[in-house]
């Protein structure tokens, strides 16, 4: 049942929900205050009480020890107070008027203490059944000991509190009713920003994520939630524009390899006779090797948008290291020197790791004159990873810019090359994911491109 009523309740709006918490808060702490207005002011009262009765029985006291007592108390409450003067034996030896002739009234002992503590008796024979407050004092000689009882009756206290009740049991609803009617208008009102943020938010479509939302002018809750979303809208935007050129530029990419098949195919098919395959079909494994290529980058660059989970473990890099540049120098006359190659250890995926040193590789070799260079060593608990060419070098405004996607620097890195403009995009992305970082440092001649990765302890 209360996941029932919880559901329900989920289901409230914002507004109903805040006013409602707060009526409930304003009815408890409204009606904790009248329960006490009500007890502190019916303990003031009685204290009243206590003190009046104490009073005259010191006054009735004071005429038993100079042995001046009538038979018939004399006092001025017109028959508001009640009063028994009664001996050692119990017997009653002087009263009020309003007792005369009755029995004893009071039972309880006289108080031997300076400040005699107050009772609360019922059934005194006056006037209506009641509840009073009375006290006893000690007085008389020592021959003649006798206890002074008077007594207050407590009905003008407890009518006044049965009407001062009345009112705050109208009252109070009647406040807390006003209050949630204040509290619904001030939510509303509140909340006003939250439904312009929601219509604007509307208007937002995917095609068109350059729109933001009204930021209110206070720094509060609404103002930081407007921000944030701000924010997000212009990171949706950016990834947005980045994942449209993406698409395009892999479009204009796939185009050419496949413009090229289809043209020569096209040809040959077309003239049969006149079509020499022994030239024609190295054109053609080219092309498809170089669009295998790059369908294979592609593919790659998915999985690490999509941030697949990595299958990490400790790998030895200075291991992958040493395959791939066995690899790279089937591939090349040029001169791969791995002396400088040390033992490294790093927690990462070793296929990621080992695209990430063929794509190094693969870029030097494209740009080399003579010779590449690989190092590895630990520096730091950091395994630093350089591999170092003598060609043409990257100026140092494009450090950052060969990173991207599809980026080619005119003078060193054409589309002839063989290169997607994808590999070093490849080496960063996979880097990161590994908490790493990677850079391009001047090699005079030629780019030292190094990569950093966190080591672990042999």
């Amino acid at each position: 049942m209360s996941a029932v009523v919880r559901s329900w309740w989920a289901r409230r709006s914002l507004r109903l929900r805040l006013t409602a918490a707060a009526a409930v808060v304003m009815t408890a702490g409204l009606a904790g205050a009248a329960a006490l207005l009500v007890v502190w002011l019916h303990a003031s009262l009685i204290n009243g009480l206590d003190q009046t009765a104490l009073q005259s029985a010191q006054v009735v006291a004071s005429y038993e020890d100079s042995d001046r007592i009538p038979a018939e108390v004399p006092l001025t409450d017109h028959g508001e107070v009640a009063v028994q003067v009664v001996d050692a034996g119990g017997k009653v030896s002087s009263s009020s008027a309003n007792l005369r002739g009755r029995p004893r009234a009071f039972n309880f002992p006289a108080s031997e203490s300076s400040i005699p503590r107050a009772h609360t008796v019922h059934d005194i024979p006056v006037g209506g059944s009641g509840t009073w407050r009375a006290v006893g004092v000690p007085a008389g000689t020592a021959r003649n000991p006798v206890t002074v009882y008077v007594a207050v009756p407590t009905e003008s206290v407890d009518h006044g509190l049965t009407q001062l009740a009345a009112g705050l049991a109208t009252g109070v609803p009647a406040v807390v009713a006003l209050l949630t009617g204040v509290v619904w208008l001030l939510t509303g009102r509140a909340l006003r920003p939250v439904d312009a943020m929601r219509a604007q938010t509307a208007e937002i479509t995917a095609s068109d994520l350059s729109r933001r939302v009204d930021v209110p002018p206070a720094d509060d809750a609404l103002g930081r939630l407007a921000r944030t979303f701000n924010d997000l809208l212009a990171r949706l935007d950016t990834a947005t524009q980045r994942r449209r050129r993406f698409i395009a530029d892999a479009a204009h990419e796939l185009r050419t390899p496949l413009s090229t098949l289809h043209t020569r195919l096209e040809v040959a098919a077309h003239h049969p006779g006149s079509a020499d395959w022994q030239t024609l079909a190295p054109g053609l494994l080219r092309e498809t090797d170089r669009l295998a290529r790059l369908v294979d980058d592609l593919l790659q660059l998915a999985r690490l948008d999509a941030r697949p989970r990595l299958r990490t473990r400790p790998v030895d890099l200075d291991e992958i290291v040493f395959t791939e540049v066995r690899q790279a120098r089937r591939r090349t006359r040029l001169v791969i020197d791995q002396h400088a190659v040390g033992a490294a250890r790093v927690e990462g995926d070793e296929d990621a790791l080992a695209r990430v040193v063929r794509n190094l590789l693969d870029n030097a070799l494209r740009h080399a004159t003579t010779r590449i260079d690989v190092s590895l060593r630990i520096l730091d608990g950091t395994a630093r990873l350089v591999v170092a060419d003598d060609g043409p070098g990257i100026p140092e405004a494009d450090r950052e810019r060969v990173f991207g996607r599809f980026t080619r620097l005119d003078d060193a890195r054409a589309r002839y090359t063989g290169g997607s403009g994808l590999g070093l995009a490849i080496v960063r992305d996979t880097v990161t994911a590994h908490h790493g970082s990677t850079r391009i440092e001047d090699n005079r001649p030629g780019a030292r491109l190094v990569v950093l990765l966190p080591a672990e302890d042999r």
